[in-house]
């Protein structure tokens, strides 16, 4: 399994778990697959420090909307960390995650980020 983190840097190892093509586990993050007959749900656990949880819900909604984006066949190219943080409605998307968790939404700091993103 390849990985690639919001700094760019690779990773290289094995899974933690996996049931392909149904579960993929990686440290805190978990990804399953389920048949519904007419598409596939996918269920994305990430184990995130509650402070950040709107950044990662954030990043990973940004992260989806790149995926789909692709499967339609209208790519828009990778987008990871800090670059998820200008991509357009990531403010938006960060506080109604914060007001739905029921947490305060932190300020983004520059230069870098928390968002873990896969490539």
């Amino acid at each position: 399994m390849n990985l690639t983190w919001w700094n760019g840097a690779g990773l290289r190892n094995k899974s933690d778990a996996s049931d392909a093509p149904k579960v993929l586990e990686y440290s805190d993050i978990r990804w399953e697959l389920e048949d519904l007959g007419g598409g596939t749900r996918l269920t994305l656990w990430h184990s995130i420090d509650r402070r950040f949880i709107s950044w990662g819900a954030a990043g990973w909604h940004v992260c989806l909307d790149v995926l789909d984006q692709l499967l339609a066949g209208e790519p828009i190219g990778r987008i990871v960390g800090a670059e998820a943080m200008k991509f357009g409605g990531w403010q938006r998307l960060n506080a109604e995650y914060a007001k739905q968790f029921g947490v305060k939404a932190q300020a983004c700091a520059s230069g870098g980020s928390r968002i873990v993103n896969r490539g």
